[in-house]
């Protein structure tokens, strides 16, 4: 029999994508996913090191998970993934039940460790300082029939104090538009209509071959892909963030009118202290610039509250800028002290108490702010990518027999299908009926329906027992039956 595995992931969208390569280097390697409530021979936990509690997060989980092994002779545990670029030694030493520990750098190699710690019966760690192959050309299982991520670059060239990241995943590596043109073709032709291009900061890309309009030069060349319905985009950074970027992005018409910005504070002297290369006025300079190209556009933020010295009069600043940015949504977080970032060296660490008394003043902003921008949209006309129920459906979407899709903007929508049959990977034009600060609701029957290549792939691939969901590698078409892709949160790292 195939040994079953699990991949169990924790952080921003690079994350999910290197949990998609893990999955599909084991399912090449002769894995099979678990059944549901079945215990894995394999467990990988795939890190985050961005929040606080993460390594809390990891070990409680990890202590778990040694107890079903003790119970199951044979079974392994892997751990990688920035928390284990971080501190491999402590992972070994906290938990010497962890079969291999990998890193950011080089999660090809977890078939061959786990083969390895098999057969010389004790704990493999492998963690490089440096890429050494793109990971984009490792097999992947996508976990959505109809979008998929596809990465640009990997690592960071930036220095924000409080950030980790940087110094786990590396300088900034990028690919050559050949190659992620022809992924993206590759993906197009296995049903695929909705793209997410991905990178640390994906508005620098090309410099690494000295092109500083590559990114918009790449945003283009996706207009001219046949059967690309949609194209996205995260993480931007303001630094970065050209004219020449949002006049690709107003004139491509499969390039969404949605933009993740993130602003971490509204006050310059945090700003500055964060190390973050603008300043509040360039902020929103830019989304004065994109709402006049598109006047319809979506944009959402990172926000970091409670940075070391951070006074009332900086957060108020943080609260205008919200006001006037008009934010549909926003990640805000908690500033987490993390040991090996500048940020932690700072005096005025602030205390827990403050922290949270402005981080939920600040939610209650975003969310009234969001809600004012969600009401705009009522008795508006939209077109939906159709999710899947078990993945983007809304709490009581089960009484009201609502489906639910995302907007070209990347608005959630609960929608009546009326008498329609409606597939995932469908487009729908309706009509919004009222709004709600974190999703829109469309009750009436819509307008049309139109039955997409990816709707159809979507329904081949219902109920093939027989059809191992398989791998992608760079220009090769999968094959098999991933889930749809939930919204991961963004790292708030741009």
């Amino acid at each position: 029999m195939a040994k079953t595995y699990e991949v169990r992931t924790y952080g921003c969208q690079m994350n999910v994508h290197d949990s998609e390569r893990l999955s599909g280097l084991l399912e090449t390697a002769g894995y099979e996913p678990v059944d549901q409530g079945t215990t894995p021979d394999l467990v990988v936990f795939n890190t985050c090191a961005v929040r606080e509690n993460a390594d809390n997060k990891l070990y409680g989980n990890l202590g778990h998970v040694a107890s079903i092994k003790a119970q199951n002779p044979g079974m392994q545990i892997a751990v990688g993934g920035c928390l284990a670029q971080k501190d491999k030694d402590t992972i070994t030493r906290r938990a010497p039940y962890v079969d291999v520990v990998f890193g950011t750098h080089n999660i090809g190699s977890l078939p061959v460790l786990l083969e390895r710690a098999r057969l010389e019966a004790e704990s493999q760690v492998e963690i490089l300082d440096a890429l050494e192959v793109f990971p984009s050309t490792l097999p992947t299982k996508r976990d959505s029939v109809f979008a998929a991520w596809v990465s640009i670059s990997v690592g960071c060239n930036n220095t924000c104090t409080f950030c980790i990241v940087p110094s786990l995943r590396g300088k900034e590596r990028d690919r050559r538009p050949g190659d992620i043109l022809a992924e993206i073709e590759a993906l197009v032709a296995d049903g695929v209509v909705e793209v997410t291009l991905l990178g640390q900061n994906v508005n620098s890309y090309g410099v690494e071959f000295g092109d500083r309009q590559a990114f918009s030069k790449l945003l283009r060349a996706c207009g001219e892909i046949e059967g690309l319905e949609r194209v996205r985009f995260t993480s931007p950074h303001p630094r970065d963030f050209t004219d020449d970027v949002i006049a690709a992005m107003a004139e491509t018409p499969n390039v969404m009118p949605q933009l993740h910005m993130p602003l971490q504070s509204g006050s310059d002297r945090i700003l500055k202290a964060m190390r973050r290369s603008y300043r509040r006025d360039k902020f929103l300079g830019i989304l004065d610039r994109v709402r006049a190209a598109m006047p319809d556009a979506a944009i959402t933020t990172d926000i970091i509250v409670g940075f070391p010295g951070e006074t009332e009069e900086d957060f108020a600043q943080t609260l205008e800028v919200v006001r006037e940015a008009r934010f549909s949504s926003a990640f805000t977080f908690q500033y987490s002290q993390r040991p090996g970032t500048p940020a932690a060296e700072l005096p005025d660490q602030l205390p827990k108490a403050v922290v949270q008394e402005r981080y939920e003043r600040l939610a209650a902003l975003v969310d009234e702010v969001a809600w004012a921008e969600s009401r705009r949209l009522e008795g508006q006309v939209v077109e939906l990518l159709v999710a899947d129920k078990a993945h983007a459906g809304g709490r009581k979407d089960a009484e009201t027999r609502r489906l639910s899709g995302r907007a070209r903007d990347n608005r959630l929508v609960h929608f009546a299908p009326g008498d329609h049959e409606v597939r995932p990977g469908d487009m729908i034009i309706t009509r919004v009926t009222h709004a709600a600060p974190h999703h829109l609701v469309a009750d009436d029957a819509p307008l049309e329906v139109r039955r997409t290549r990816a709707g159809d792939a979507w329904e081949a691939r219902q109920g093939k027992t027989d059809v191992r969901p398989g791998s992608v590698g760079l220009g090769m078409p999968s094959v098999g039956v991933p889930e749809p892709l939930p919204p991961a949160p963004s790292c708030s790292i741009s």
